[in-house]
């Protein structure tokens, strides 16, 4: 008994102690002040490689998630006899929740895991430690750009899904189930609400995308500089970003609609 207590106990002071470090870490790289004449081409390119070279998969899950609410909402609104009102589920579902929970878990996938495994290759092979025997920085010159351009790609890449996974429901509710295209969106054009839909997805995905990359850049800065090291740091970022992403999404939801 007394062992396990122990083991808790040491769990939670481990805990205790990543989270210090994690935010200790944000700050220090948040309150970096660059010059922004060096530090816009790296953002540039950061920008390229998380959000324009994710887009392609974003975009072709949105069309297949859209596709699969349009049918199973049509299946059950058919039920009460109202298959008009698909474009209002559609909508809400999409712009509400699945467009920044899916964007937000395939990000952390896909960039998320490469922004970690590229960091702790960088730790491996010794290049964070030459930045610093040459009085750069690592903080503002890797991490940096790497955190604001997370930060700054998830919510226009949530934007695409939700546009993509609507477009995915037209196809099969309109095209190809036949519901009636003035009535599909008249009722989402009237169900949905700039500020209290729109606004607050989009409020959600600016947050998953600053904990998602603040949680990829961590792992790969603190990894162990090895083999090993860098596929465990790999496997925890897409672990944790996705688990912070579904906590939070209640936390946010319950403060947006009032449970709290």
């Amino acid at each position: 008994m007394i062992t396990q207590i122990t083991q808790i106990g040491n769990a939670g002071v481990r805990f205790c102690a990543h989270v210090g470090r994690a935010g200790i870490f944000l700050i220090n790289t948040i309150l970096q002040r660059p010059k922004w004449r060096q530090v816009w081409p790296l953002l540039s390119v950061q920008l390229y490689r998380i959000g324009i070279l994710s887009l392609p998969i974003i975009l072709l899950s949105a069309l297949f998630i859209g596709m699969v609410v349009a049918l199973q909402g049509f299946n059950t609104l058919q039920k009460f006899g109202a298959e008009q009102e698909l474009g209002q589920l559609l909508a809400l579902s999409i712009v509400r929740e699945l467009g920044p929970v899916v964007t937000a878990l395939l990000f952390a996938g896909l960039a998320g895991s490469a922004l970690t495994a590229e960091l702790g290759l960088m730790r491996a092979t010794s290049q964070l430690s030459s930045l610093e025997m040459m009085a750069v920085n690592p903080l503002w010159r890797i991490v940096a750009p790497r955190l604001w351009a997370g930060f700054i790609a998830l919510p226009l890449l949530t934007i695409l899904f939700n546009v993509m996974a609507i477009y995915g429901g037209q196809l099969v509710g309109v095209d190809w189930l036949g519901v009636d295209d003035g009535s599909f969106w008249s009722n989402m054009q009237s169900a949905v609400s700039f500020h209290a839909d729109i606004l607050n997805g989009i409020f959600k995905s600016v947050v998953f995308g600053f904990v998602v990359t603040w949680i990829a850049v961590y792992q790969g800065f603190y990894s162990q500089p090895n083999a090993r090291g860098i596929s465990e740091a790999t496997t925890k970022t897409v672990v944790y970003a996705s688990l912070m992403v579904l906590a939070l999404d209640f936390v946010l939801t319950a403060v947006m609609m009032g449970g709290w």
